[in-house]
Parts: C-alpha cells; structure tokens; sequence
C-alpha cells in the first residue's frame, strides 16, 4: 500500500484515476465508464453512468458473499435494559420486509420518507429500506420540536413518516407521537401514512386511517428486491438544525457515497470486515447515517447502535463496557462525551474495570478536541486517540490521521492532515492564500471529492450562495484555521467565533485551549462579547471537573491566557458555571450565548439538549 503523502498526492493530480481505483470496492449494477461529470461546473457529478443500490451493497452482497450469519448489528440499550443481535441476514430480511410494507404504502423510486426515531433497530431498517426501494429518507433526530420537523416535512414532501411512539432518556421519557401530530397539524403538507412503533414504555394512541403500527404492516408485508439507481440518485436529504429560517436539505448521492465509505473505512478507521465500529452518535446526525448505518454494513463490518449516553446510564463507565463486552476495534465519539466521562471520573477507575484489549483506536469528531481531553484519553486507554475533522456537508473526514495507510505523527489540538480528494487551502478576506500558521478561513478547491453534498434539496440557487460564492472555484466551510509548515491542518472554530478586540483578530478556541489545558477545568467556552472600547472582549465559562475547587481558578486562568497568548486577549472575565449549553449531538451553543451576552433576545435552537442550562446562565451571561 502507498504511503499518505502518495495517495493524497495522487487523489489531487489525478482523481479519475483514483476514484475509479476506489469505486471497484462497490458491487454495481453497472459499473461507471464515466468517472467525473465536470461539464457544468460548479455543479460537479461523480460516476454520472453508474448504477447500484445502496442496501444490496450494504446486505445482500455479504449474505450473497458467504457472511450471512455474522453479526452485522448489535443493539445495546441500557436505558431498556435490553440487548439483540442481528446477523447479515435477518437485518436483510427485516430490511426486505420493511421495504415491502412502504412499497405496500405507495412509496417508490424518488419518493421521500421521514424518519423520526430514537436509536433503535426499526430506525436501522427503516433507512436501509428506503435505500432499497430508491426512495429518499430524510431522517429527523428524535425528540426536535414540532415547528422543526413540520419545516422539514413541507421541504421534503414525504409519501410517508416512520416514528417511534416514545424516545427514553436516563431520567425521563420523550413522547413522540403528540409532536408528530402537533408537526403535521402545523406543516401544509400531508404524508398519507404514519407508521409507529410502539414501544412498551409508552404506547402510543393511534389516529384511524393515517397511522399503521410496523408489527402489523410487517406481517402483511412480501420482500422486494433492491431497486437499482443512478449513481447521482440522492440517497437521502439530511437537514442541517437552524435557529431560524428554513432548514438546508443536504443531499448525499448513491454512488460518490458508497465509493467514500467504503473507502474511509480502510483506510482511515482501519476496520475489516468482521471488526467490530462503533460510533457512539445517533442516526439522526451525519455521523450516523455515515459510520453507525451505512460505512460499518457496506464494508461488512459489525456496527453498534447504542441507546444510551456517556455518563447517567448508568455511570461514567457505559462507553468502557459497551467496548470491552462487544469487543469494539475502532470507537468514535465526540470530545464533548469525553469530556463527560473525565468530568465525572477524573482519575479514569472505571476503566480498570473492563478488558479493553481489542479496543485499538478512539476517533473524535464534531467539536475540537482540546489538548486536555486529548491527553487525559490518550494517557488512560494507552492508543491512539484520533482527532478527524468534517462536517454534515461532506459526510466523511476531510482531515484525519488515515489509521489504515499510515500512523502520522499526532499533533494535540490538529485534526492531523487532509484526505484524498480535498484539497484544503487556507484564504484571506481578499481571496489570497495565506502563509503557514497564518489564519484565514477553510476551504476547499472545487471539484469536492465523491460523497460530499452535491447541491441543497430543491435549492441549487441557496447551495451556490452558501458555499460557492464567498470563493469562487472554493468551497467555504465555514471554519477558520490555518495548516503549519508540516502540512497539519488546525481548526480553530467556526469563522464567526473569530473576535476582533481592538483590531486583533483570534479565534476563540485559542484561549480555549488555553483554558482547557488548566487541570481543574472539565471544559469550557469562550465567547467574544461587545465592549465599548475594543469592540469586542473574550469571556470565559468553564466547568470543573468533579471535586475541583474554583479558589483562585479565575485569576490562575486569565494568568494563563495572558501568558500563553498575551495581553492582547484583554482576557479579564471568566465564570465558573455549572453546565454549558450544549445541542444534541454535544456542539455548544456560543452563537447562542454571544447574542445573550450582548444583550440580544436570542433565540432559543430547537436542538438543545437541555434549554434548563441556558436559562441558568442568562443572569451571569447578562451581568
């Protein structure tokens, strides 16, 4: 196998040649002569000629293949108490039957289906079912408030829903039928048909002639075969959360999808077929249609899908015994999951309480990993614990160490370098290249690689102004960072975290990283805030670990800023708080508590996890 440096070189010189190598990983119905549409630019097409079918890559080509009776999903859910095990062909079974109930619903080819569910197996079948068929599945995360999974029902138009009757959290459960009824009350539109699983902790009352419960329609239900589709046939429409405004559709392709994947897999979690992948995220993010749905069960792996959360359930030591009874080779999760467990267990006991031998790799993505998190994992597991950086957009890492080519040396506070296919460049304001270690926004030089989003759902227009136009022949990310003289890739936030004080321009997340690095600190936040007289200022927020002592932690951090970054930070303000504003799927909310901050009636994001948290820190955000 070539080297990093080799294949990256050759992805960017030459990426015919090199995605077609990639796609012969894939089991087409008609394999592509085409390999890059580039005729209308910036609207770029891979495999524009191919054919093939998502779930027949993701099932039927194992049971076919002589895997059949490996696992290919276990369920582990400690808020039921429960456990199961698919093997490749009863997940195909399920799958095929499922695909047969929504085809009996009049869902075919190009329709659209929203999905709403916690994270159980239905949830797993219901998306694999619709690849099936061809449909599009949209999957809305379980639990979001009614106005926002009514806006993403009026964009996608769905032929049908499939929901849960409840959702169950540590302390409570989360009905989800009331909010379905209340979306569909709200939205214009009408899917014909609502299927519901009824879950024993809280079934659900039904509505006469809309709604179906899934044991009944499966029982009815005949097995269909896989429906080929084009390569560039959108296999599912992903919204991104927004505070306001009408939510962006991203659209995934078949084909550059299944190329991607598969080749992630390999080559950057270094997992075979018959590994055991776990990551520890949830269906209705990116993270999971990528890596818990579609990447583990087209490469044949087994993937894990965990209805529980890091600490609560029911302590610190739910991940470490999850990896260690499953026998997890590869896990991925969040730092700010990370950062759960060390806040709760410090000194890392209830790791020595399971064998994590087979535990090889603990990737990170969706938040910066700060130096802090990243050493206290690395010191207590003793393997390589991996920053990778992407986004909803691209649906797989744009910067990683590639554990499967070669292990890079690991640089704390960098998502290490970035993969084939994206060629990254840091830009000044005025379009420029900026200098090694100089800061300027991430972006990517056009055409992006297969499996990034092609354009919005229904909105090529709204694509183009997003991403495309800041920099014409780039796509903007969003982030800013800067790549140093090794080539490492840092990303220092989003560009609008970027506070300007008295003229300096510096990312919040560098006096973050001083913050974190503070052995008292579990994590924290810096927000820039309005001032008079520099224009903006840098506030701290920070949380302490368990059994830590805020005596003079505020005048030991601001020290620490001062001298790690200067006085140019004019760090003055740091309050120790209890919890911080998080969303759902662990990105802290500092837009959020900027606008609070600065006095602005912000309003409050649909996919928090916890709005009690932000109401306790209005009145130290407003003082």
């Amino acid at each position: 196998m070539s080297g990093y440096r080799e294949l990256f070189d050759a992805s960017i010189s030459d990426p015919t040649t090199f995605w077609a190598d990639a796609a012969r990983a894939v089991t087409w119905t008609r394999e592509p002569k085409q390999i890059l549409d580039d005729s209308n630019p910036p609207f770029y097409r891979w495999f524009p000629d191919g054919e093939l079918n998502t779930c027949a890559n993701a099932l039927d080509r194992h049971v076919e293949g002589g895997r059949g009776d490996q696992a290919a999903l276990i369920y582990d859910s400690p808020v039921t108490g429960s456990q199961a095990t698919f093997t490749y062909r009863e997940l195909l079974d399920q799958t095929a039957r499922f695909a047969g109930a929504l085809r009996g619903l009049g869902v075919g080819k190009g329709d659209r289906v929203v999905i709403y569910m916690p994270m159980i197996p239905e949830a797993v079948i219901a998306m694999l079912a619709c690849a099936r068929l061809g449909a599009v599945h949209s999957v809305v995360f379980g639990g979001f408030a009614a106005s926002e999974l009514a806006a993403r029902i009026d964009d996608a138009r769905p032929a049908a829903i499939v929901t849960a009757s409840c959702g169950i959290e540590p302390t409570r459960t989360v009905d989800y039928k009331p909010m379905i009824d209340a979306a569909l009350d709200i939205a214009k539109y009408a899917p014909p048909a609502c299927v519901i699983v009824q879950r024993d902790q809280r079934p659900c009352e039904p509505i006469s002639g809309r709604d179906l419960d899934w044991n009944d329609v499966m029982a009815d239900a005949e097995p269909v075969d896989p429906v080929p589709v084009a390569a560039t046939d959108p296999l599912y429409v992903l919204y991104t959360s927004g505070t306001t405004g009408r939510p962006k559709g991203i659209v995934r392709d078949n084909g550059g999808h299944a190329v991607s994947l598969l080749w992630s897999m390999r080559h950057i979690y270094d997992t075979e077929p018959g590994d055991v992948y776990w990551a520890a995220s949830d269906v209705g993010w990116v993270v999971g249609h990528s890596y818990i749905v579609y990447g583990p069960l087209m490469l044949g792996a087994t993937s894990m899908l965990y209805e529980g959360k890091p600490v609560g359930t029911p302590d610190a030591g739910a991940y470490w015994r999850v990896a260690a009874e499953h026998g997890v080779k590869a896990m991925f999760t969040a730092p700010t999951a990370i950062r759960a467990i060390k806040k709760e267990d410090p000194e890392g006991t209830h790791l020595g309480k399971h064998d994590l031998s087979k535990l090889q790799y603990l990737f990170q993505a969706g938040e910066r990993l700060d130096p802090g998190t990243y050493h206290w994992a690395s010191e207590r597991l003793g393997i390589p614990v991996i920053d990778h950086w992407w986004q909803t957009e691209t649906g797989w890492p744009v910067a990683a160490n590639p554990m499967g080519v070669e292990h890079l040396e690991i640089k704390p506070g960098s998502p290490t370098v970035p993969m084939p296919g994206y060629d990254v460049r840091i830009l000044r304001p005025d379009g420029s290249q900026a200098d090694p270690g100089e800061e300027g926004a991430i972006c990517v030089k056009l055409p992006l690689p297969p499996g990034t989003l092609p354009t919005l759902w229904g909105d090529d227009d709204r694509y183009v102004e997003s991403y495309l136009s800041a920099y014409p022949g780039y796509y903007l990310t969003g982030d800013g960072g800067y790549i140093d003289d090794d080539g490492y890739l840092y990303v220092m936030g989003r560009t609008d975290d970027v506070i300007n004080v008295a003229g300096h321009r510096m990312s919040t997340g560098s006096i973050e990283a001083v913050l974190a690095a503070h052995p008292a600190v579990a994590e924290c936040a810096v927000i820039g805030v309005a001032d008079e007289v520099k224009g903006q200022v840098p506030r701290g927020l920070v949380v302490l670990k368990s059994g830590a002592s805020d005596e003079g932690l505020a005048d030991e951090l601001i020290a620490a800023v001062r001298e790690n970054i200067g006085a140019v930070a004019v760090f003055k303000a740091v309050d120790v708080v209890p919890a911080l504003p998080k969303t759902r799927s662990g990105k802290i909310l500092r837009k959020t508590m900027r606008g609070i901050a600065d006095g602005r009636d912000e309003p409050v994001p649909s996919t928090i996890e916890d709005p009690a948290v932000l109401e306790t820190l209005k009145p130290i955000l407003k003082g």
